[in-house]
């Protein structure tokens, strides 16, 4: 439920040209079945011009009620779509917590 519903507020937010949104739960030290970490790979015309600040920004107001109910941790890739390489950082791994 957790990830559909970033996907939808992050696709009405902003239009992106890529959007993916893993569940990196299993990762960690999480009971089974926790939707608490998660990493957001985002493209959109919105972030051009915009510091990598702002563009967090601008996601986790999108995102407060996720935040504030539950997401532990959210790893954000956010680019304007000159920027976009075609992929993202692999997600350092867990140190157990």
């Amino acid at each position: 439920m957790t990830e559909s519903a970033i996907q939808q507020k992050l696709h009405s937010a902003f239009s992106p040209s890529v959007l993916q949104v893993e569940n990196e739960s299993h990762n960690h030290s999480s009971k089974p079945g926790n939707n608490t970490h998660f990493k957001v790979t985002l493209v959109s015309e919105a972030f051009s011009g915009l510091t990598a600040v702002a563009r967090h920004r601008a996601v986790y107001a999108v995102l407060k009620d996720e935040l504030a109910g539950g997401v532990h941790a959210l790893a954000l890739h956010t680019y304007a779509p000159n920027e976009w390489q075609g992929h993202s950082p692999a997600s350092p791994r867990c140190r157990g917590g």
